[in-house]
């Protein structure tokens, strides 16, 4: 039982490998044998009396495939011609369209440039009035810096200036006492 089951897959496997395979085109010498077939059979269906309608019918086949061949001929060269304007419209448009998008590319790029060149002014008009605040600021810590330091010298002249009277006061006082200790030794 096992041998024949064997047989018969490998049979449907072997069958299934062979259906599994495109269908190829007939070659040229197919064909040719195909017609000579088609002719011979159509010739051992007439009798030798009916040569001229054999002929006739011969002409009339060539003449068949000479008009088929034709039309085909007139269709391929139709469609290559149709084939070739709807490549030449699609070319056309699709050069079209790139222009535009150069053009909106262009514009974008100067609009990108206008825009970079005025960021650009806006962050250096902002820097220049930092710097001037900076600079004002730095000026104004100077002169607050120098008051300060002028107003400390005031205070220490003040002191000086007190000292300086009060040491002249104590002066004035002595002066006035000797001088009366004078006018009462000179009497």
């Amino acid at each position: 039982m096992s041998s024949l089951y064997t047989r018969s897959k490998e049979f449907t496997r072997n069958r299934k490998s062979q259906s599994d395979s495109p269908p190829s085109s007939p070659s040229p010498i197919a064909k040719t044998l195909r017609h000579e077939r088609l002719s011979r059979l159509e010739s051992a269906g007439t009798s030798p009396t009916t040569s001229d309608s054999y002929s006739d019918r011969a002409s009339s086949r060539s003449s068949a495939y000479t008009r088929r061949e034709n039309r085909l001929a007139s269709l391929s060269s139709r469609t290559e011609e149709e084939t070739n304007r709807d490549y030449k419209k699609l070319y056309e448009g699709a050069l079209s369209e790139n222009q535009k998008l150069k053009s909106k590319l262009q514009e974008a790029q100067l609009e990108l440039a206008d825009i970079k060149s005025k960021l650009e002014k806006a962050a250096q008009q902002k820097q220049e009035k930092t710097s001037d605040r900076s600079s004002m600021l730095e000026m104004e810590k100077r002169g607050k810096r120098a008051l300060e330091r002028r107003l400390s010298e005031m205070e220490e002249e003040m002191k000086v200036l007190t000292e300086l009277k009060s040491d002249n006061q104590r002066l004035k006082d002595e002066n006035g006492a000797l001088i009366r200790v004078i006018s009462k030794l000179s009497k």
